[in-house]
């Protein structure tokens, strides 16, 4: 009995597994372009004394930073379906520059070679768990709450912290939120996968900007992963 491709039958479900392989690779791309710009971002504040001195000499300035990109993440996650794929895309960069903003202090409190091997082991574990939550035919969304709920007690916990000022707490919150964004990192990827498939029919502003608001999700666990794992294995100078 002869075999034919069943793809021969249904051109428009070959065309919709070719739209949606496009809009899975502009996730990653914007991820990855994204967590270029914090790097670089970082780095260049790290290295010059002016605008070091201005954000960190200056706690309102620090402070500024951190509402400024509260209010960028809320405008793109609160009015997506009102931006414009140009807009949300530029929002996007922004939010980069102000992260890399912040995070500029690594490099003055670790040595550099521990944050590059910790980029690194934050790289391996975050693509493990992508590749999992990816292929895996179980369903994660039941593992997702419980992973969303663990991270709002664990920001609870954290901030109950800078009261307490407790080490042995900082540590078991350090671990717990390990966990939970190697989870998330799984769960957003079946999410994000789940979601282009149903609505990719076509690349189109829509759903190029559904692709984006899921590189920005990888993005946030990607950065958050990283942060706790170099409290762990970081080397401070």
């Amino acid at each position: 009995m002869e075999t034919r491709n069943v793809y021969a039958y249904h051109p428009e479900e070959r065309t919709q597994v070719s739209v949606f392989s496009k809009l899975m690779r502009s996730v990653y791309r914007w991820m990855t372009l994204a967590l270029v710009i914090t790097g670089l971002t970082a780095a260049y504040v790290a290295n010059n004394p002016t605008i070091m001195e201005l954000i960190w000499g200056h706690q309102g300035v620090y402070l500024g930073l951190i509402v400024a990109e509260l209010v960028v993440v809320f405008v793109l996650i609160g009015r997506e379906n009102k931006l414009s794929f140009t807009n949300a895309t530029l929002l996007f960069i922004l939010y980069s520059l102000l992260t890399g903003a912040t995070l500029s202090v690594i490099f003055l409190v670790y040595e550099l070679g521990s944050i590059a091997t910790t980029f690194f082991i934050t790289a391996g574990t975050f693509g493990a768990m992508s590749v999992v939550g990816y292929f895996t035919k179980k369903d994660l969304s039941k593992m997702g709450t419980y992973l969303i709920m663990a991270l709002i007690g664990m920001i609870i916990a954290t901030v109950v912290n800078w009261f307490v000022a407790s080490s042995t707490l900082d540590w078991i919150i350090t671990y717990v939120l390990v966990l939970v964004f190697v989870g998330l990192t799984a769960y957003d990827t079946q999410k994000i996968k789940l979601l282009l498939q149903q609505e990719g029919l076509e690349v189109n502003e829509n759903t190029q900007k559904m692709a984006l608001m899921g590189s920005l999700t990888l993005y946030l666990d990607f950065i958050n992963l990283f942060l706790q794992l170099l409290k762990i294995f970081g080397r401070k100078r």
